[in-house]
């Protein structure tokens, strides 16, 4: 009977853009490894095969098992959190100048990935408990408490664009709450009062970022070089796209190849299958995000909307930064396109994600798993 109830709630439209989602992504990672002087296979493809494996898994798994579980072991999956990033600070290995993954051997584990999860859940525990007395300051101020712990640790690695995605969840999470929006705008002036800090605080290459973002002509073959070539590789895709195996911006790796299947794979994907398939992305996380408004809307209690508004508000940012960044309109932060872009951690903890808005949908109706 349960097994029943449960296929018959899954929610297999959104499960159908998760996956399409995926398999064009793969698609693309393996087209990078097409090059005009050889088609060699390519173990990125392999890789990211497995790990979207895995991740079906996960999304499969969370989605089994109640959402509500998650609120009663909250302290357990917020501490841990931050004890994985505190982790990073303190043991990991530097690489490229940034401390932001926990070697494994076989894995490279990204731990700012799964703290955007563990901080959606611990704010929507916060919100949905105390629902009735969000209007106090109290709780805006605890909230920001939680939200500022891995901010700290995760602008510390450096790594702007995760520390970036834990502040836009919190907004969104605190956006749909019963918070005195008059607080929100009291911190939003004290937080352009205080921009000129944050703007020091940033290391030399996030400041070159951000002078790139305003002006990507002042220095075209330096600073500015990859989001001038990945406008042109937008652009080069036209109608239709170039082929998998074709495109001279990325066959030529004028898009840099080191970043054709992370940061900049909306970009080679609009080359090689033009406004069409760049079309296509678009409009499938169009329904991601319109299958995870309703499932807010119609989520049996407060803490399922609250995690359903969470997933939705990080998954939203990570496809406008990323796409933004590629055609010119976002600074470059390092945000990777969720399901599509290269990425273990990400794409794991993306599955997952969708895994607690299928088990929100699933348990919508009050009767059922023996609510």
């Amino acid at each position: 009977m349960l097994q029943s109830r449960f296929w018959k709630n899954f929610d297999w439209i959104l499960f159908g853009f998760i996956v399409l989602l995926t398999a064009m992504g793969l698609i693309v990672i393996y087209s990078t490894s097409f090059k005009a002087t050889s088609l060699d296979s390519s173990s990125e493809v392999v890789h990211q095969g497995i790990f979207a494996i895995i991740g079906l898994v996960a999304l499969v798994t969370v989605s089994r098992i109640d959402y509500r579980m998650w609120g009663k072991m909250v302290n357990w999956i917020y501490g841990g959190s931050i004890l994985m990033l505190v982790v990073v600070e303190v043991f990991a290995r530097p690489v490229l100048g940034a401390k932001r993954w926990i070697d494994l051997g076989f894995f490279q584990f990204q731990p700012s990935e799964l703290m955007k999860l563990a901080l959606i859940i611990v704010l929507a525990k916060l919100y949905a408990d105390n629902y009735d007395q969000l209007e106090r300051p109290k709780f805006l101020l605890i909230s920001l408490a939680y939200m500022a712990v891995p901010v700290i640790l995760t602008f510390k690695e450096p790594d702007l664009g995760s520390t970036l995605v834990l502040i836009v969840i919190w907004l969104g999470m605190t956006l749909v709450s019963r918070v005195r929006k008059v607080y929100l705008g009291a911190l939003l002036a004290a937080a352009v009062a205080m921009a000129p800090i944050g703007y020091a605080l940033l290391k030399p290459f996030q400041k070159a970022r951000l002078a790139t973002f305003m002006d990507p002509a002042a220095d075209p073959l330096h600073t500015g070089y990859n989001v001038v070539q990945s406008t042109i590789t937008v652009g080069s895709g036209q109608m239709f796209g170039r082929g998998l195996a074709a495109g001279s911006q990325t066959q030529l790796n004028f898009l840099p190849s080191l970043a054709q299947h992370t940061d900049f794979i909306f970009a080679v994907l609009s080359e090689k299958m033009g406004f069409v398939g760049s079309g296509l992305v678009v409009a499938l996380f169009g329904g991601v995000m319109i299958r995870g408004l309703i499932i807010a809307n119609r989520s049996q209690d407060r803490f399922g909307m609250f995690v359903a508004s969470g997933v939705v508000a990080m998954l939203l940012f990570h496809f406008f930064i990323n796409v933004g960044m590629n055609i010119g309109i976002a600074p470059v932060t390092g945000i990777p396109l969720p399901f599509v872009s290269y990425g273990g951690t990400s794409l794991i903890v993306a599955m997952m994600s969708i895994g607690l808005l299928e088990s929100i949908a699933i348990r919508r109706k009050k009767l059922q798993f023996g609510s």
